[in-house]
């Protein structure tokens, strides 16, 4: 096992790369646990389950999970997907005990094997959707809670209006550094549980709404300790404190349900098997456990990998026009070029950014032209649609569909409030000369022309115009449209096919 394990490293080893800064940050500083907890896991199952011998264990299962795992590594390292390589790790830790044990031994260990994936941080994508999703559900309980104390409040896309003082329900506060600790947490309280498996599936299931709901309670309660207070609480000790509230909340009403439910199980002793005796000597058992010629084959397998294997190719010789000469003069448009503070830039990690706002004669309003350009979308950067990103400024999504435009393609047409204000908002994505309006499109385009010609990069197109008190949405429409008619061939000009 140590040969395999030993030359398949490099093939894993951007995944390995990766998945240690994320373990950095604060969603998954939980991560370097969760080998140590599988491990003892694995030793609990060798310990208390031992299979029967097997006369002639079948490896087959193994060798064919290894030969899918070093594949979506190979995609992985060929497309610059880091994610896409951590997930065939955990497919070859499965195929190295399925190839050592035996289909019959070995897939009784899959529940510490499955353990390993909450040390994977999720792919950036369902992230940014997944954490908008949370700070949204967060952010309107807490404002609830906050109303219920009497305390007079508005909610305006994430950001909560106190008045004197504005909390904005930041990624930070989405409740996800909570939930993916807690949701290990009660995985592993469930494997230990004596009792029922419908009292292990309840303990499990409970974890993330419990997570969600205590995140914003504390968003509530910082709320109301603003209005009270003044800021100073929504700030520095109180707001790390309130966070470690919640995630000892957490803990304990996981472990309180659980004592709860012991009472119904049916069975006397301990309610969670903590029994470590007899597991160092089956640690010790583990490099005679078997199978050499099925983990050679293995090791075999990660050699041929690693002769295949080609890193993702640099992106430099994409050919294409940067956006700093944009033209400020498009027809009847005259644009003024603006700029991106430094916290957008970071988040948006993009190559290269156009923002300017365009006027004419005779129009009602300025449009605001938007472009960015990716490199590579790869290693976390990535398109980000505006539905991610217009609440954390303040705005709700009061329409959202798409519509074909004269050109001859679609865009995603969106009508924004904030407050008694409204704006049009069309967008689109650019992928290597065809256009998309949705980033799961987007993602999948990016991975196939990445696995097929080495080339992931892509663009976000966005037109915006403010819909004025006395004018109705059609008018502004019109205006994009005039907009769109001058600009699009100089922005088709700027794009590489």
């Amino acid at each position: 096992m140590g040969l395999a394990l030993g030359v398949s490293l490099p093939v894993f080893w951007p995944g390995l790369v990766s998945l240690v800064a994320a373990w950095l940050t604060p969603e998954y500083s939980h991560g370097p646990l969760i080998p140590l907890i599988s491990l003892f896991l694995f030793l609990r199952e060798m310990r208390d389950a031992p299979a029967p011998p097997d006369a002639a264990p079948d490896r087959r299962p193994g060798l064919a999970l290894g030969v899918v795992a070093l594949l979506l590594a190979l995609a992985g390292n060929r497309t610059g997907i880091p994610d896409l390589v951590t997930y065939g790790l955990i497919l070859w830790v499965m195929a190295l005990v399925l190839a050592a044990m035996g289909w019959t031994r070995g897939r009784r260990h899959w529940a510490s094997v499955f353990h390993l994936i909450f040390m994977l941080p999720l792919p950036q994508v369902v992230f940014w959707q997944v954490s908008t999703a949370l700070q949204t559900v967060s952010a309107e309980i807490g404002v609830a809670l906050v109303t219920l104390a009497g305390v007079p409040v508005l909610l305006e896309g994430h950001v909560i209006d106190l008045g004197v003082y504005k909390l904005q329900v930041a990624e930070a506060c989405s409740g996800l550094r909570y939930l993916f600790p807690i949701l290990s947490f009660s995985y592993l309280v469930a494997i230990l549980y004596r009792g029922p498996f419908a009292h292990k599936a309840l303990l499990f299931l409970m974890a993330a709404p419990l997570a969600v709901l205590l995140n914003a309670a504390r968003i509530g309660v910082i709320g109301i300790l603003v209005d009270r207070f003044g800021i100073a609480h929504a700030e520095g000790f109180s707001h790390l404190f309130e966070g470690w509230v919640v995630f000892g909340l957490c803990l304990a009403i996981l472990l309180g349900t659980a004592r709860a439910l012991a009472a119904f199980r049916g069975t006397t002793g301990p309610m969670l098997d903590l029994d470590t005796d007899g597991l160092a000597r089956q640690a010790a058992h583990l490099p005679a456990i078997g199978g050499a010629g099925a983990l050679a084959g293995l090791a075999l397998m990660a050699a041929g990998a690693l002769a295949l294997d080609r890193p993702a190719p640099a992106p430099d010789d994409i050919a294409r026009a940067p956006l700093a000469p944009f033209p400020m003069r498009i027809g009847a448009w005259d644009g003024q070029r603006a700029s991106l503070d430094d916290e957008t830039r970071r988040v948006l990690a993009a190559s290269d950014t156009l923002v300017a706002d365009y006027v004419a004669p005779g129009a009602a309003a300025p449009v605001s032209l938007f472009v960015a350009w990716y490199a590579r979308q790869t290693n976390g950067a990535g398109l980000h649609s505006p539905e991610v990103c217009l609440p954390a400024g303040g705005w709700e999504i009061a329409e959202l569909r798409q519509q074909s435009v004269p050109q001859g393609f679609e865009v995603n047409r969106a009508v924004i409030r904030k407050g008694l204000e409204r704006q049009l908002v069309w967008y689109w994505f650019e992928q290597r000369g065809t256009r998309l309006t949705s980033a799961w499109q987007a993602k999948f385009s990016a991975l196939r022309d990445g696995l097929v010609a080495g080339r992931s990069d892509g663009t976000i197109v966005r037109l915006v115009t403010r819909v004025r008190d006395n004018e109705a949405v059609d008018q502004a429409e019109a205006r994009l449209q005039g907009f769109l008619d001058a600009a699009l061939p100089q922005i088709a000009g700027h794009l590489p096919e």
